[in-house]
């Protein structure tokens, strides 16, 4: 037979289309079907049976000591076993039954430049709450800003002397007073703020206390929430202990870090202020995208004879805790002291004698509020971040003063260069009745 392709009249198309069309194969699974021996279903290898009893018995023993972890912390803190002795949502004001101004210009031990003052433009209240507010001395009294530098005497405790100072450095040159000469670079206070305590009036010993509180936002700016001893039972600071429930700086965190967007807790504590050993018993907790002066947060501290906690919020975040006793020894032995020189001199034991771990975190505290200004102890470093004075100059003051067009500008406005409180609330240890 002839094949159509040898036709000469034939077109390849109708060649093509005579042609039978190719017949699809179809998909064929290699996959086993029916049934077959599946041997790895009868006889187990043992290594993979131990392999699981050992994942899910880490696992279990892991979930049970993790269990155990936060039953006996959530045991060692007394639940529901505080008695609140006094809470202030400043709704009548800011009430001389409770709370005190600490007057005077010598910056409290820190070398702060402010001038605390009982004017109503430093401390007020309104429907936010109370608010500390640093205002500059040129706009607040009749002092020039050619007085600030030089040829004037401000003396607290003369007549015309903002309040009665408070401070017992009644000497010249104490706390009380002040005097600007452009020889020695000395100058008057040139930024006023307030300072206020609820010394005498409200204290605990053990204890619980939280304050809802805005910080403020400026450079320099030195927000705090702290405590200090009723009495120096053991000596003058740090001897009888100092409790920093939160401390900030205003400054931009962008640009300072360590800035409004952290806060910290800090415990005080040594025989003499040369051996301050702050640094074994402090810690902080920061924010991300944004800072302690865009809303209001819960300082708190719970403090009990075992244990300091400071936390921010809520208890579940911690800035500090500090554990007295246990196999860290009292607080004179976990600071070595009995070790240590100053000026070639070894300290005496001040605290051992109470028997008591937490010594000299054993005594009645007061609480204290205030918005400092700069500072020459260290809180602010030198040599960072535009800082515009050195902490040993004797021309600090003046120097942080002559920088003021840098600083200046990053003031907040109003109430949000202050620091506001909405609320104060303090609970001693114990059931009420007790």
């Amino acid at each position: 037979m002839k094949s159509q392709i040898d036709n000469p009249f034939q077109t390849p198309q109708a060649v093509s289309q005579q042609q039978p069309p190719l017949k699809q194969q179809k998909f064929k699974s290699a996959r086993l079907v029916g049934n077959y021996e599946k041997p790895w279903t009868k006889v187990r290898e043992p290594r993979e049976i131990w392999d699981k009893i050992i994942f899910f018995g880490f696992m279990f023993i892991g979930l049970g000591v993790g269990a155990y972890v936060c039953y006996d912390g959530w045991q060692s803190v007394p639940h529901d076993n505080y008695c609140m002795i006094f809470e202030d949502d400043f709704s009548h004001g800011l009430s001389s039954e409770h709370w005190n101004h600490e007057v005077e210009l010598g910056g409290f031990g820190s070398g702060s430049f402010d001038w605390t003052t009982t004017d109503p433009r430093n401390s007020f209240v309104d429907a936010d709450g109370l608010h500390i507010i640093p205002t500059f001395t040129v706009d607040t009294t009749e002092i020039t800003q050619s007085q600030i530098l030089d040829g004037y005497t401000l003396n607290l405790t003369a007549a015309g002397g903002d309040g009665t100072c408070t401070s017992t450095k009644w000497i010249p040159g104490g706390d009380c007073a002040a005097r600007s000469n452009v020889t020695s670079g000395a100058i008057i206070n040139p930024i006023r703020s307030a300072r206020i305590t609820t010394r005498g009036k409200h204290n605990i010993t053990y204890g619980k206390i939280e304050v809802v509180a805005k910080l403020p936002r400026g450079d320099w700016l030195w927000p705090a929430i702290w405590m200090m001893p009723e009495q120096n039972n053991y000596g003058k600071w740090p001897a009888s202990g100092e409790i920093d429930i939160m401390e900030s700086r205003g400054n931009n965190g962008d640009y300072y870090a360590g800035g409004r967007d952290e806060v910290s807790g800090t415990l005080h504590w040594g025989p003499v202020s040369e051996l301050d050993f702050w640094w074994m018993t402090t810690g902080k907790h920061g924010l991300r995208r944004t800072d302690y002066s865009e809303n209001y947060h819960v300082f708190g501290m719970e403090w009990t004879e075992n244990y300091i906690y400071i936390y921010v919020d809520s208890r579940l975040v911690q800035s500090l805790f500090v554990k007295f006793g246990s196999n860290l020894g009292n607080m004179w032995q976990r600071g070595d002291f009995s070790n240590r020189l100053v000026n070639y001199t070894t300290m005496a034991d001040i605290w051992s004698q109470t028997g008591r771990a937490n010594t000299p975190f054993d005594s009645s505290f007061y609480l204290i509020l205030n918005v400092a200004v700069g500072g020459t102890n260290g809180f602010f470093h030198d040599g960072y971040g535009d800082k515009p004075w050195i902490n040993h100059s004797p021309t600090a003051m003046r120097d942080f003063w002559a920088a003021r067009n840098s600083w200046m500008p990053t003031w907040g406005n109003g109430s949000d260069r202050g620091m506001t409180i909405k609320s104060v609330k303090m609970w001693r240890e114990g059931k009420c009745g007790d």
